[in-house]
C-alpha cells in the first residue's frame, strides 16, 4: 500500500509527511556510512559533498518563489565549503571523493505548488535534527575537525525546527495541499537517494527532469 495516500483524521500535515517519507527515511539512513560506528573523516567528506550536491540547486529554486516557505539554505552550504576546506579533510578526486558539480542534478519544477514546496523543505530542515545527533556521536572522534555543518547554529535546530513546524501547521491545511506536500517530501527523498551510496530510490510520485 502506498503510504503517502495515507492521511491521519483529521487531517495533519506534519503526521502525513512522517508517514509518507518514513520508507525513504529508513533507507537513507541505512545506507549512509556516516552514521556507521566506524565513520571516518573521508566518510564525512563524502557526506558534505553529497549534501551540496542535494542543497546547491534547491537554493536557488526555492528563492524563485514569492510564496511558500522561505528558510534560506546559503549559511548552510557556507559551512559545506568552509568543513571541505578545513586542513586535513580529503579532496576529490584522489581520496575517492566525488566533486558535487559531476554528480546528477534534479531539475526542479518551476510551478510547483507552495505546498509542494513545504514537502521538499521538511525534508531539508528535518535533515538537520539527524545532524545534530551525529554531530553528539562524531565531535569527539573526528576532532579536531569542528564538524561545522553537522554543528549548526549556536542555538541548535531547534528554533528553526518549530518555526518551520508552525509555517506548516499554518500554511499545509486541506488535504489536497497534504497530499502535494507529501509528494514534494517524496522527490526530495528520492533526489537525495539518488546521490548515496549504496541506496536506490523508491519511485517518486511526482517526478522531477534528470539533467547531468
Amino acid at each position: 500500500m502506498n503510504r503517502s495516500n495515507e492521511l491521519p483524521q483529521p487531517a495533519d500535515a506534519l503526521a502525513a509527511l512522517r508517514a509518507a517519507t518514513d520508507s525513504r527515511h529508513q533507507q537513507l539512513d541505512s545506507g549512509l556510512p556516516i552514521g556507521a560506528p566506524d565513520a571516518s573523516l573521508d566518510d564525512y567528506a563524502r557526506h558534505l559533498r553529497m549534501l551540496q550536491a542535494w542543497l546547491a540547486p534547491l537554493q536557488p529554486w526555492l528563492s524563485g518563489f514569492e510564496d511558500g516557505p522561505h528558510f534560506d539554505q546559503r549559511p548552510r552550504l557556507a559551512l559545506i565549503e568552509a568543513d571541505l576546506a578545513e586542513p586535513g579533510m580529503p579532496a576529490a578526486p584522489d581520496a575517492g571523493v566525488p566533486d558535487a558539480a559531476a554528480m546528477p542534478q534534479p531539475a526542479w519544477p518551476r510551478d510547483a505548488s507552495a505546498a509542494w514546496r513545504w514537502g521538499v523543505c521538511y525534508v531539508i530542515e528535518g535533515s538537520q535534527l539527524g545532524g545534530a545527533v551525529l554531530y553528539k556521536r562524531l565531535a569527539a572522534r573526528l576532532a579536531p575537525h569542528p564538524l561545522r555543518y553537522l554543528k549548526g547554529e549556536d542555538a541548535g535546530p531547534g528554533p528553526r525546527w518549530r518555526s518551520f513546524m508552525q509555517g506548516v501547521r499554518d500554511q499545509v491545511r486541506t488535504p489536497d495541499a497534504i497530499r502535494e506536500a507529501c509528494a514534494g517530501a517524496c522527490a526530495a527523498f528520492d533526489a537525495i537517494l539518488a546521490l548515496a551510496p549504496h541506496a536506490a530510490a523508491p519511485a517518486c510520485s511526482v517526478s522531477i527532469e534528470k539533467r547531468t
